[in-house]
């Protein structure tokens, strides 16, 4: 919602002071410009991404427009590995295997949607409890292991940003494409009458106009809110990972979760004691 208010004010604010400049906003109105230039954007994306990252800059894009990670998301997480671990220390890792070999018949991950559903954070806790289990490691190794994967997890999730904002860098370029292809238009009708030729011209000009509006209000701002979105869930992932490797260590759970809970933003970290209260609580 905060991104779809933010576009808002960015249009508004451009088409509310042409309009204040005495400009017709029919003027701006020039389809053949945004087919070239749009166009040229999906084209130059489509050749430098593998399908793969295609996919996942259209799934971001969701996410992006949609609830996003607040402070319920981070609770939830917490509260899953708090279930997850309780059961560790009063059972034995060997409990979880109902739960980490079939999440999606989980009780405990079905309680945690956002979660369960998510493509990368089930898979992280699922696999990384299943390595624990399946032998013994020093948490020493565990952190390695961890930091490894999470900088390969960051890097994997950074490309559908990256590719955004690499198709953002080139829009001023295609919008001077747009324009010079309006002015060839305009010689050609070169012969015409004045009226026309101030037309066809403005109609060039609106492309350098909206290649730059598209690269500085558009593609910049989605490939950082989507970087944005990126660094909560790895926020998560290295909270998890905390955690984990501080119940290696033989610390109790409500302990192990403080590890993790010190590694969140402000906004969004609770106090010892309110995070104590959600698990007494739910």
């Amino acid at each position: 919602m905060q991104v779809i208010l933010g576009f808002i004010v960015v249009f508004a604010s451009v088409l509310g002071g042409y309009v204040m400049a005495t400009g017709k906003v029919m003027a701006l109105w020039q389809p053949p410009e945004f087919v070239i230039i749009l166009g040229a954007a999906v084209g130059a994306m489509v050749i430098a991404n593998p399908s793969s990252v295609l996919k996942n800059i259209l799934t971001r894009l969701k996410m992006t427009l949609g609830k996003g990670y607040g402070d319920d998301y981070f609770k939830s997480v917490l509260q899953l590995m708090y279930e997850l671990l309780e059961i560790v220390r009063k059972d034995g890792l060997k409990k979880l295997d109902d739960h980490i070999e079939n999440p999606e018949r989980s009780e405990i991950f079905a309680r945690y949607p956002q979660i369960a559903n998510s493509s990368v954070m089930l898979p992280f806790i699922t696999d990384n409890l299943r390595m624990i289990a399946m032998g013994k490691m020093s948490h020493y190794d565990l952190e390695a292991a961890f930091e490894l994967e999470l900088e390969a997890l960051e890097s994997d999730l950074m490309r559908p940003s990256k590719a955004v904002a690499k198709t953002g860098e080139a829009m001023p370029g295609f919008g001077i494409v747009a324009a010079v292809l309006g002015i060839v238009v305009t010689m050609q009708n070169i012969g015409g009458s004045l009226t026309l030729i101030g037309v066809k011209v403005a109609a060039a000009l609106v492309g350098t106009f909206f290649g730059v509006l598209m690269a500085y209000g558009v593609f910049d701002p989605l490939a950082s809110s989507i970087a944005s979105m990126v660094k909560k869930e790895m926020m998560a992932l290295r909270m998890i990972s905390t955690i984990l490797v501080a119940q290696a260590q033989g610390k109790p759970t409500i302990l192990a979760l403080d590890a993790g809970r010190r590694l969140l933003y402000s906004e969004y970290k609770p106090t010892f004691s309110e995070m104590e209260e959600w698990m007494v609580r739910d």
